[in-house]
């Protein structure tokens, strides 16, 4: 089963090959997704991992290991909490602006 690991405080020159790279040495790695800003398209510097095996030989061994001079933080992804509502904004009727 994959396991889907967390990798933050990427440099924003990093690559998806850069990443992809520095985890294949652990094991194969079966995905990587970066991040990206919803409103500007820009890298927010953190992506997502996902590896079959030799997951936590990663977690372990590159949490804290620098990467264009900033320390990564890597750690098991958590799942994401259940959002509420429709994300729907309504104007109020007594709005006057």
């Amino acid at each position: 089963m994959a396991k889907t690991i967390y990798v933050g405080n990427l440099p924003f020159s990093a690559t998806e090959d850069q990443v992809r790279d520095l985890f294949a040495a652990f094991g194969a790695v079966t995905a990587v997704k970066f991040v990206n800003d919803r409103d500007t398209g820009r890298f927010r510097g953190f992506a997502f991992v996902e590896m079959a095996a030799g997951a936590d030989e990663a977690i372990r061994d590159l949490d804290g290991k620098d990467l264009g001079g900033r320390a990564l933080r890597v750690n098991e992804a958590k799942e994401r909490a259940p959002r509420s509502g429709t994300g729907l904004r309504r104007r109020s009727p007594y709005r006057t602006a």
